[in-house]
């Protein structure tokens, strides 16, 4: 994949469609505390536009515009961390949104495993490289390796889709799960607010 390299925005005028892949690399992952570092997107044709962020420096308007755009369908792996990480460090509430991997949860009900590695094997039969999920996304240098990784996190997700929304649709859940997909704008804010860990519905 192609990896197109901006500072601290997209640059002006890009068009990436109707449908933008999204992922973000920050230093950890609680987003009060660990930074966004870097936000790549794709419109799947095989180019991937990475966003690298110095710290602090979050102003953004093309990317907060794309983000916001209700004409724009942002497509995600774990979504709610991601729209998370947006919000927390850009200031916007990211919608409409697709996530593969609550897709994933609704209609593989026969795994647990519905990490992008798996999700990309089983569905697609590619191999996906986890090796530098780990390393400093904060460095001034990401090195080539970086880049790659972080483009792969975006590479499959228009296909991934497809695939997921032909289960949706054979099982029936097609509407739930884009009930699930409106919520998570709240789901990251509550988040946010203090309640990552508590099932606010139970009980």
């Amino acid at each position: 994949m192609k990896i197109k390299l901006y500072k601290n925005d997209l640059p002006d005028g890009l068009d990436l469609g109707p449908m933008v892949a999204i992922d973000t690399e920050t230093l950890g992952l609680n987003p009060h505390r660990d930074r966004l570092c870097l936000a790549q997107l794709s419109s799947g044709d095989g180019v991937c536009h990475a966003v690298q962020f110095d710290a602090g420096k979050y102003d953004a308007p093309n990317l907060k515009r794309l983000l916001a755009d209700p004409k724009c369908l942002k497509l995600f792996h774990f979504a709610r961390f991601d729209v998370a990480v947006f919000r927390q460090y850009l200031g916007v509430i990211t919608a409409p949104i697709y996530c593969t991997k609550i897709a994933s949860k609704l209609v593989r009900t026969y795994t647990d495993r519905h990490g992008l590695k798996d999700l990309v094997r089983e569905l697609l039969g590619v191999e996906l490289s986890k090796e530098q999920q780990s390393s400093d996304w904060g460095a001034s240098e990401l090195t080539e390796k970086q880049l790659s990784y972080a483009a792969n996190d975006v590479a499959h997700l228009h296909r991934m889709k497809v695939v997921l929304d032909e289960m949706l649709a054979r099982e029936g859940r097609t509407e739930l799960a884009r009930a699930c997909f409106d919520f998570l704008p709240s789901r990251a804010a509550l988040d946010l607010a203090g309640w990552p860990d508590i099932d606010i519905f139970a009980h």
